[in-house]
């Protein structure tokens, strides 16, 4: 690469979906496949095409998000010059929030020596060789390029997503939001290329319109007024962008060529390290067609389910069909069926919880108290 590229994370994405896991964290932080966050797979997407300079932008204060990203170590942004950088304000407000942020950090971009920006979102969840697609953008002559994915299954899947229409040049024509009512779609992946001065005039312009939505449904009205064409990917995508579609995606993981597709050998996902033992399995437990990650004790019987760190399933539990987060302890006689167990949450002995494929039970921190006597 003989240009310099930089990165915008913009974590300003839609939660009302979701509530139930981002009470304490953004979508970002959110585990996935029982060891990663949301936000590992687009930071790697960028390390792995050479881009050492990103700048993450969140609606709030988190401690979750720092505490995973830290200094960047883990994808190689721990640099002296460069590197990784963390902009929040929780106390701008809603109104134009993170248009209003970008602006008051307008010193980052201009600073930076990059030719080129890319502005993402972190909820999209694939692994794409992204030298192609700035290479791509340099050579068409566009002044915007946005990446897009044909589904056939849009009256169920990326629900409340943009999507977008192209003539027979790949030239964007109209977009509009995804309501369930067609199958065939281009889903808007919300990763965008242009040039750092293309951004920047945009960010102007948004604060002195004074928009009320996010950056991304401004940028999205103003695509019709550049020259903007689109780069199809074909592979494995997924939008965490609702407490079924997160469900879903852990779910998909189970499947062999899904993780073949999203973990590639040539293009490695990175996380933060947590040294742990290995996972220990008693006599008498039994653990089929799950990911299960170190550090945790199975007694009981799990069974297509996703098993985070330092879990404790008891004797004569039963978890199938499960999301369980880091530190969970599922008892004696528990049986769990289509569920999501959040993060240090206690399941108590002979407790029975079940939901469905579409709308599984999320049981939170805390929420399950010891029966009284």
């Amino acid at each position: 690469m003989n240009y310099n590229v930089m990165a915008i994370l913009n974590l300003e994405e839609r939660e009302q979906e979701i509530r139930g896991l981002t009470a304490f964290r953004p979508i970002a932080t959110i585990p996935l496949a029982g060891r990663y966050r949301v936000i590992d797979f687009i930071l790697s997407n960028l390390v792995n095409a050479g881009i050492r300079q990103v700048g993450i932008f969140s609606k709030k204060s988190t401690r979750s998000l720092v505490g995973h990203i830290s200094a960047g170590k883990p994808w190689d942004l721990n640099l002296k010059h460069s590197g990784l950088f963390l902009f929040d304000h929780p106390l701008l407000g809603d109104h134009n929030y993170d248009a209003k942020l970008f602006a008051n950090n307008m010193e980052f971009l201009k600073k930076s020596e990059a030719d080129y920006v890319i502005l993402s979102s972190s909820y999209m969840i694939y692994n794409m060789d992204l030298q192609q697609v700035i290479e791509k953008h340099r050579v068409s002559g566009n002044e915007i390029t946005v990446l897009y994915h044909p589904v056939s299954d849009a009256y169920r899947e990326f629900l409340n997503c943009y999507t977008l229409q192209f003539d027979e040049h790949n030239m964007l024509t109209g977009y509009s939001k995804n309501i369930g009512a067609d199958n065939i779609a281009n889903l808007c992946m919300e990763l965008f290329v242009m040039k750092k001065e293309m951004l920047i005039r945009l960010i102007h312009r948004a604060v002195q319109m004074g928009e009320g939505c996010s950056f991304c449904d401004f940028l999205m009205k103003q695509l019709h007024h550049f020259r903007t064409g689109g780069i199809c990917y074909h592979g494995y995508v997924s939008c965490i962008n609702s407490t079924a579609s997160y469900y879903r995606t852990n779910m998909e993981l189970l499947t062999p060529q899904v993780r073949e597709d999203l973990f590639c050998s040539a293009r490695p996902v990175y996380t933060k390290i947590k040294d742990g033992p290995p996972t220990l399995y008693t006599e008498g437990s039994r653990a089929t067609d799950s990911l299960v990650a170190d550090g945790c004790i199975i007694s009981g019987t799990v069974h297509h389910s996703i098993i985070s760190r330092f879990v404790t399933v008891s004797p004569d539990a039963l978890v199938q069909n499960c999301i369980v987060l880091q530190g969970a302890v599922i008892h004696e006689g528990a049986r769990l069926n289509h569920a999501i167990i959040e993060k240090g949450a206690v399941v108590y002995p002979g407790t029975v919880i079940s939901g469905t494929p579409d709308f599984p039970a999320v049981i939170e921190k805390k929420l399950l108290q010891v029966p009284s006597a």
